[in-house]
């Protein structure tokens, strides 16, 4: 069956989420987090995955020159991870998606679709991806 890649960006992914949860509440969505990674790697469907540090540099503008540090007031728009996926199509990645435990706590979860070549005509993959 020919697969094609997703990315899953999460969102929404900071501390505040989660005080509210007991330490055992927190231990078990932990767990609830790594079984579906898990689950995903050993079925072939995610490729990688890796969470991001809240710490960001954004560079803008024409000669690089404009160097902002975060995090910024926004945290919640900010990617906190990703994971990328090899799966059928858009409706079993966004399956898949919706399986995620951290939902129901205000994790908000983006599908993307990725694209071999970019809108300037530029391959951004190589034949193995």
């Amino acid at each position: 069956m020919e697969t094609q890649p997703y990315m899953l960006l999460f969102r929404n992914t900071g501390p505040e989420n989660h005080q509210h949860l007991s330490p055992d509440q927190r231990q078990q969505l932990i767990t609830r987090w790594n079984a579906w990674f898990e689950g995903l790697l050993k079925q072939g469907k995610a490729t990688e995955g890796q969470p991001l540090e809240a710490q960001i540099h954004v560079v803008s503008g024409p000669a690089h020159q404009r160097v902002v540090d975060g995090p910024f007031s926004e945290t919640k728009e900010s990617v906190g991870g990703y994971v990328k996926l090899r799966v059928s199509g858009l409706d079993e990645a966004i399956a898949i998606a919706n399986a995620h435990p951290g939902l129901e706590y205000g994790l908000v979860i983006e599908v993307r679709s990725m694209v071999a070549d970019c809108h300037l005509g530029v391959t951004t993959t190589s034949e193995k991806s």
